[in-house]
């Protein structure tokens, strides 16, 4: 990967880190003023279902950040970036759950049946997005048992030669 698809990527992520932090500080307590009119327990689990939602992608952001980092400095092919993924598995089924729990709190209202569908499709969406970061991690694996054994075997070439 390119230094200026590193540096693009490193500036989408602070500016959508940036936008959130904004959402989490101006936009979220606006929304809990607006639903002024609900009860207490309707407001906080919406409230609380937009902040878990916005602190998901700050995780899944911080984690992508980092295995930038691994990559521009060429250690991406090691087994602790495996805790990087699997965090950005678990931000991205976290944030799948947020979106079917939102859906379920929209059904019973006067939402229309077909946007709560689209908001439970959003959900299944983020479900497939986590299964395909699962087939990366594989890929990753087999990156870094193909690493090693090449490693291996110019060990054992460089022994044969001297």
């Amino acid at each position: 990967m390119g230094r200026i698809t590193i540096a693009v990527l490193r500036v989408l992520i602070a500016i959508a880190l940036v936008g959130s932090i904004a959402v989490q500080a101006l936009i979220v307590p606006m929304l809990w003023l607006d639903l002024g009119s609900e009860e207490l327990w309707g407001r906080i689990t919406i409230v609380g279902l937009i902040v878990l939602g916005v602190a998901t992608m700050q995780v899944f952001g911080i984690c992508v950040w980092m295995l930038l980092t691994r990559v521009r400095r060429g250690s991406i092919f090691s087994v602790s970036s495996f805790r990087f993924v699997d965090v950005i598995i678990g931000a991205i089924l976290v944030a799948a759950a947020v979106t079917f729990a939102f859906a379920a709190l929209l059904a019973p209202g006067d939402m229309a049946p077909g946007a709560v569908a689209l908001v439970g499709g959003a959900g299944l969406v983020l479900c497939g997005m986590a299964l395909l970061v699962v087939v990366m991690k594989a890929l990753l694996r087999q990156a870094i048992d193909r690493d090693t054994e090449a490693r291996s075997l110019r060990s054992e070439l460089d022994d044969e030669v001297i």
